[in-house]
């Protein structure tokens, strides 16, 4: 299986892509760390593409870094660090700045960095078997990967700490609850339920969905007076848009419109 660690699957107006390490439960090792890197540039340059989708094979999503890579020859545990600067750091960005939405579907456990790998997605789904975990405080390390940025933004601050300080594992329906993801889904409808959102975002405005990333990452650190003047600098961008004009006319004429995937 590590021979092709990221499955690739390229749809109508999408590409899937698959974490492949199902006998180590998808744990993150280089290869797959440089695979996955590797496919999400790929979809970046691909022009027909204009969503993604990332899950996991097995029984889940990953469950972090594979451990066994932090052993060196000598038998010693080596201070992590290098990985995140070379991979999950740009991971992260890449996905946020990403000029199209992401969508994750998380088919089971998500522990450690994958965890926040999949926090750092648009739009995540997750089998109601699910379950998310910050295990980092187990092994007396912080959460990497985003997640000291995610976590407080994303349930609050109290939350944010209590999932970090107790690495207590949070199952898909409180993580709905709490707003952690966007929904939890019975999981025979989970891949159905994320394919036919990608399937939306392969018809829509694609140039506008990039903008809207843009403005949601900003509003993180502006105040509103900068949010305000990026939100008009971003619509005038978008109005000048040829999918803009579309979206008009085609609302007027009572019909659906046809969106270009144009960037």
């Amino acid at each position: 299986m590590d021979d092709n660690p990221i499955l690739v699957e390229i749809r109508a107006g999408y590409r899937v892509l698959t974490l492949n390490r199902p006998q180590r439960l998808n744990a993150f090792n280089e290869p797959m760390q440089r695979a996955l890197v590797a496919a999400i540039a790929e979809a970046e340059q691909d022009q027909t593409c204009r969503a993604l989708l990332l899950t996991g094979t097995g029984r889940a999503f990953s469950s972090g870094q594979d451990l066994s890579e932090r052993i060196d020859a000598a038998g010693e545990v080596t201070v992590p660090g290098a990985a995140l600067e070379q991979y999950y750091n740009p991971l992260v960005r890449k996905l946020r700045a990403l000029p199209f939405p992401v969508v994750c579907a998380v088919n089971g456990t998500a522990a450690g960095v994958s965890c926040n790998i999949a926090l750092a997605c648009d739009i995540v789904l997750a089998a109601r078997s699910a379950t998310f975990l910050q295990p980092f405080a187990r092994l007396g390390i912080v959460p990497d990967g985003g997640g000291t940025w995610l976590l407080p933004r994303l349930v609050g601050q109290a939350r944010a700490r209590g999932l970090a300080l107790l690495a207590e594992p949070l199952s898909a329906e409180k993580a709905e609850e709490w707003g952690l993801i966007w929904k939890a889904v019975d999981d025979t409808n989970l891949m159905a339920e994320a394919e036919k959102i990608c399937a939306h975002f392969a018809t829509a405005p694609t140039f506008g969905l990039g903008l809207i990333k843009r403005a949601f990452d900003a509003s993180e650190d502006n105040d509103l007076k900068t949010q305000l003047d990026l939100e008009r600098n971003l619509q005038r961008e978008a109005g000048s848009h040829p999918n803009y004009g579309e979206g008009v006319r085609a609302f007027m004429q009572k019909r659906k419109p046809n969106f270009s995937g144009k960037r």
